[in-house]
């Protein structure tokens, strides 16, 4: 298995390409990548603040040593401390992505595994995500469970 590691500015033109297959997975926005390029400026400052409340881990693509094989990217947020989480701190894993010439070898879960670790060296009391049936097993694996809380959207 290839090693894992923290995302640097560096990989951000890879960490938007790998984010992009999750969305066209998805089938949930356009295909266009248009807005790569108004978001890769700000993604590669975030990649370069190692204490800020941003993550990714990426695992070298196998076979393209140009390329990445896996992303996982995340944040911690603050809500006010409630009964099981006195801190309030809060993980979110918003994007889990494995280039479909690295798939089911293990990356994703490489990668995953190093953000909840990154999560809980931070305090986080628990985290959240939104799984594809898919990718439920693999996050039922590592300890995650089904949330009854219903989610509401509003873009803006």
């Amino acid at each position: 298995m290839s090693l894992v590691r923290r995302a640097v500015p560096e990989d951000a033109e890879e960490v938007l390409r790998l984010r992009q297959v999750m969305l066209d997975a998805m089938g949930r926005t356009s295909a266009s990548t248009d807005w790569h390029a108004q978001s890769l400026p700000v993604l590669r400052a975030r990649l370069a603040d190692p204490e800020g409340d941003f993550a990714a881990f990426v695992a070298e693509h196998p076979e393209r040593p140009e390329a990445l094989g896996a992303l996982v990217a995340g944040t911690l947020e603050y809500r006010i401390g409630r009964a099981g989480n006195p801190h309030g701190l809060v993980g979110y894993v918003f994007s889990v992505a494995t280039d479909p010439g690295a798939r089911r070898r293990g990356y994703a879960r490489a990668c995953m595994e190093e953000l909840l670790q990154w999560f809980r060296e931070r305090g986080a009391g628990h985290v959240m995500l939104t799984a594809s049936a898919d990718a439920e097993p693999l996050y039922a694996s590592l300890g995650f469970t089904r949330d009854s809380d219903p989610s509401m959207r509003l873009y803006l």
